[in-house]
């Protein structure tokens, strides 16, 4: 239930990956034009292939609905299965939110206060008189954390409970006094969800089916602490330094518990964010509690609520957290300003893939002007795998590069670049203006010591006005 990632890429030499149309998949969703498409589908593709990610499951929220749900790579190795949005990944810390949630649904139903001290429910912990609720959902009560690893240790493989992991991390002296700091515990989570199945008589994944899931019709949500993943469902995988992607070792039961349980398809997710910024669940007062980024006893901002990150990005007011179990890493990004939400599920142990993807959807779906030197790569570097056989996606394109475009033209870009194999480095040379238009240039290297330069003219409009490829002389 780890949320923040050791930030490293690691480079691994693959062969590009292609998208398949996004109409091809069960459970897909495609209601964006066909320029943002591909976009988003060159910014997957180079994500997957600059970390080695084996999958990444993406959906998109805009003007509070969801446009887009779509999943790229293979979710199994063995044998190969391709991913599709139907399937299920774990979300790993991203549950918390739900968890928050709860807290405040029995506020609302007067069976608590977050403010009440967690003596009143769990009188045995350390110092429960002085940590409230609250300090649980925003982690600032000082319980140490039981999970800070980016790998699984072996106790952790064997069945647990919630209160083992209480009489083990609960009754350990505080890290700091109540209130003073801010540091991220999954030990605090499980707390507030003991709390749930003591005032609501029942589990914590029944509570959430009843009161959240049900209501907000995510259908597929699945409780994976309890059980691993089925085979139609994304696989979980490692990776030892540079070597090959490994099936990733499984959590005992008992160790998600209401801080990292949850495995659900990235549209499912896409409900529950649409229903944030909607506001439609909860009481007005509880979503102003949740949103609301806690202080420290000094005064201090945390820019963390009840389960949220809550630092704007690229300028727009921002809720956001990620997750990781193992096997598996998540990002959720929700604008509610923009009414608009970005998921990204993937399927390999301590990868930066779903955060680097995220990033680079971020401008695309807020509609900010312009590529970032690292979509407009990614864009240069897929249309050139496809020139490599000889195929383009003609909506990428103005009239008149389309006709530069021939059958003849296609043909000897295949014939030429094909012999060359996968690029060994696609590198953003200059960008400039010009005629309305944004020139890009880039050097691209292969493995036999011969380059070339990519040079393009980019409308405002996202299409490509120009798309040439010339000899770089030795």
């Amino acid at each position: 239930m780890r949320f923040q990632l050791s930030r490293f890429v690691m480079v691994v030499a693959l062969l590009p990956i292609l998208p398949a149309p996004a109409q091809t998949q069960a459970g897909s969703v495609n209601a964006i034009d066909a320029s943002l498409q591909s976009r988003v589908d060159a910014a997957a593709a180079s994500a997957l292939q600059q970390t080695g990610l084996p999958s990444a499951s993406v959906a998109i929220v805009e003007h509070g609905a969801l446009v887009y749900a779509h999943a790229y790579g293979q979710a199994r190795l063995d044998p190969p299965t391709p991913a599709t949005a139907a399937m299920r990944y774990s979300i790993g810390s991203i549950s918390k939110q739900f968890t928050a949630a709860a807290i405040l649904l029995l506020q609302q139903q007067g069976k608590l206060s977050i403010d009440d001290p967690v003596s009143k429910y769990l009188p045995d912990l350390t110092r429960a008189h002085e940590v409230t609720i609250r300090m649980l959902l925003s982690h600032t009560s000082g319980y140490q954390d039981y999970w800070p690893q980016d790998y699984l240790m072996p106790p952790m493989r064997v069945a647990t409970d919630s209160q083992h992991i209480l009489d083990t991390w609960g009754k350990k002296p505080l890290d700091f006094d109540p209130g003073t700091r801010w540091q991220y515990s999954n030990t605090n989570y499980v707390i507030a969800g003991r709390i749930v199945e003591q005032l609501s008589g029942m589990p914590l994944m029944n509570f959430l089916q009843k009161n959240i899931f049900g209501p907000l019709k995510m259908t597929s949500v699945y409780d994976s602490d309890a059980s691993r993943l089925a085979d139609t469902d994304a696989q979980g995988y490692i990776r030892y330094a540079l070597g090959p992607l490994r099936p990733a070792p499984k959590e005992g039961k008992g160790w998600m518990f209401a801080a990292g349980e949850l495995a659900m398809p990235a549209y499912d997710l896409a409900k529950w964010d649409i229903s944030l910024m909607d506001r439609s669940l909860l009481a007005p007062a509880s979503y102003q509690q949740m949103f609301t980024a806690v202080k420290l006893k000094d005064g201090d901002d945390t820019h963390y609520a009840l389960g949220l990150f809550t630092s704007p990005r690229s300028g727009h007011a921002a809720y956001e957290h990620s997750g990781e179990v193992s096997g598996f890493v998540s990002e959720n990004i929700v604008f509610p300003d923009d009414h608009a939400a970005i998921i990204v599920l993937t399927n390999q142990d301590a990868s930066p893939a779903a955060s680097i993807l995220a990033r680079e959807l971020t401008p695309l779906v807020l509609g900010l002007p312009g590529a970032t030197p690292k979509q407009a790569t990614a864009q240069a570097k897929a249309i050139f795998a496809g020139l490599q056989q000889g195929k383009i996606d003609r909506s990428l394109f103005t009239e008149n590069c389309n006709a530069y475009f021939d059958q003849q033209a296609l043909g000897d870009f295949a014939s030429s670049l094909g012999p060359l194999g996968a690029p060994t480095s696609f590198e953003q040379a200059g960008e400039s203006l010009r005629g309305g238009m944004t020139f890009h240039s880039f050097r691209v290297s292969f493995a036999s010591g011969k380059q070339v330069v990519v040079t393009t003219y980019t409308m405002p409009d996202g299409k490509l006005e120009q798309y040439l490829v010339e000899p770089v002389l030795q």
